[in-house]
């Protein structure tokens, strides 16, 4: 006997693989969100790695750069021509001979033995008077003409020296007596005198070579005596100086330098030259249209010139005049790029 099948039981079977297969589809769908949940996890990680990697690339590439930039910051172009416009002076490196010194200071003073005082042989009435304050006279100018008291004859009063009236008390009328009439001071030797301090009295002697600075004037001079003093805590050392074209006066501030020893280096550059960038001290190297800086380590010193131990050749151009332009224009480029 067949068994009856009724519509209930065929519709369940023609449902049956229906339901099968969305169960199946829902099963893969799961799997496939759950792997879609994965996976972005791990792109995501991936890209984040390849991002820190870019950005450390672009970081180090970043850094390479600011060194090769800030390098280059440390020189500066200018043409020729232009170096000349702003006197930018260049000189080659070489051997030096150094003196050190010990620095004193003072002041110019009046040779004693090149001032006159002059007055009336005899008491009179002073009849004329030939010269005022100031004025400039030779040995043997008349100076004034006296009516003598005694013989009512004239007498002439002589300038006994070459020189210049710093001083007169003679008026046409006046009685002259045994009072100074004219002092008279030849300024064509003077006396450099230079203070010198407990702290420096042993390294200071007579015969010791002196470099004086007047102003603008450089002279050469040697140390002629050294007085003490009862009274002041210093001694004077005394210079004598010529004079004679008349560019140095009586009571001038002046500066010296003693040189207490000579040596020679293998490699000098002159002070002038010499700036500081980064903290390091050193000069500007020519080569062609371009001024490097190149620091430099540096030894002893005199008023003029530094030893170079390192950081420059002998023969190399090096700027000597107005460096500091050089300066101030790297340290703008510098400024500019911070900005």
């Amino acid at each position: 006997m067949k068994p009856h099948v009724t519509l209930a039981m065929f519709i369940a079977a023609w449902l049956m693989p229906m339901h099968v297969m969305a169960a199946n589809e829902q099963e893969q769908a799961h799997v496939h969100a759950k792997e879609q949940a994965v996976k972005p996890q791990s792109d995501t990680k991936k890209n984040e790695e390849h991002k820190k990697h870019e950005e450390h690339s672009e970081h180090e590439g970043h850094d390479e750069n600011d060194e090769h930039e800030h390098n280059e910051t440390l020189s500066s172009r200018i043409s020729d021509d232009m170096a000349t416009a702003v006197n930018i002076v260049t000189d080659r490196a070489d051997s030096q001979r150094l003196r050190q010194h010990q620095v004193v200071y003072g002041k110019l003073s009046a040779d004693p033995n090149r001032i006159s005082h002059v007055n009336a042989r005899f008491p009179g009435i002073l009849t004329s008077v030939k010269f005022s304050l100031g004025d400039s006279v030779k040995a043997g100018d008349v100076l004034a003409v006296v009516e003598s008291n005694e013989s009512l004859n004239t007498y002439t009063i002589k300038a006994p020296i070459d020189g210049v009236i710093i001083q007169r008390s003679a008026n046409v009328g006046e009685v002259a007596q045994q009072q100074t009439l004219f002092s008279i001071a030849d300024f064509g030797g003077l006396w450099a005198d230079f203070r010198l301090y407990p702290s420096q009295q042993d390294a200071v002697a007579t015969g010791q070579k002196v470099v004086i600075m007047a102003a603008d004037t450089e002279i050469n001079g040697v140390i002629a005596h050294i007085i003490p003093s009862l009274t002041q805590p210093y001694q004077l050392a005394r210079v004598k100086l010529d004079n004679r074209d008349g560019k140095l006066s009586s009571g001038q501030l002046i500066e010296g330098a003693v040189i207490s020893g000579e040596f020679n280096v293998e490699l000098a550059v002159k002070k002038s030259a010499i700036q500081i960038l980064d903290n390091k001290s050193g000069v500007f190297v020519k080569n062609n249209s371009e001024y490097v800086f190149s620091p430099l380590q540096l030894g002893r010193s005199d008023m003029d010139y530094v030893e170079v131990i390192a950081g420059l050749k002998p023969g190399q151009l090096y700027v000597t005049t107005n460096s500091y332009l050089l300066k101030a224009d790297i340290e703008k480029s510098e400024a500019e790029h911070d900005h």
